[in-house]
């Protein structure tokens, strides 16, 4: 058995999201990690100029700031005509959901290039802020002409995904969490740790 295991009982998720346990312990659970919020006092500026950078930066960060095991994420939407624009600037693209929502859909007024991606990129670093393990999951689709759905969040409403012909905004929440950038991200990073752990 590994360091890693015999450590790695605890993990701080770099986030005031209460929302985004559920969706590591569905993926991480097995593993026999405990998962806990990381505390408010800790802000960290996500300056990288993508999303793994900003990704690494937050776990490392709230890894040495607690002394312990820390996960991270960075999020956001990429527009192929945008020149994959909003990317990492996507929650300051605007001052709100809706706001951003109308940013996208006037840039993308009479393009027919509707090709885009969410991404994300998660990490894990160690105590001393050494990263372990990360990963990318992207989910493909194209940005509607009009926002669809009143379920999700961000950019989901305008987020088209072709197998489905519906938005995010409108797929079932259970639907999404199988199929998401996220969950594509938190599969790979699974095996990782896995990996890790039964060394």
């Amino acid at each position: 058995m590994s360091d890693i295991s015999t450590q790695l009982k605890k993990l701080v998720i770099a986030s005031g999201n209460a929302g985004k346990i559920k969706e590591y312990r569905d993926y991480l659970a097995d593993l026999g990690v405990t998962l806990i919020l990381k505390p408010d006092s800790i802000d960290v500026e996500e300056t990288g100029e993508t999303f793994i950078e900003n990704a690494h930066l937050k776990a490392s960060q709230v890894a040495i700031a607690t002394g312990e095991w820390a996960i991270a994420d960075d999020s956001g939407l990429e527009v192929m005509a945008l020149n994959g624009a909003p990317g990492v600037l996507s929650a300051r693209y605007a001052d709100n959901d809706s706001d951003r929502i109308n940013r996208i859909l006037s840039e993308l007024k009479d393009q027919k290039n509707r090709d885009a991606q969410f991404v994300c990129a998660i990490a894990i670093a160690s105590p001393d802020g050494a990263i372990v393990a990360d990963a990318i999951g992207l989910c493909k689709g194209e940005i509607t002409e009009a926002a669809r759905g009143k379920g999700g969040f961000g950019y989901d409403p305008i987020f088209l995904v072709p197998e489905f012909q519906q938005t995010f905004g409108e797929i079932p929440s259970e639907i999404k969490a199988k199929i998401s950038h996220r969950a594509n991200a938190l599969a790979i990073l699974r095996s990782k740790l896995k990996h890790f752990i039964n060394q």
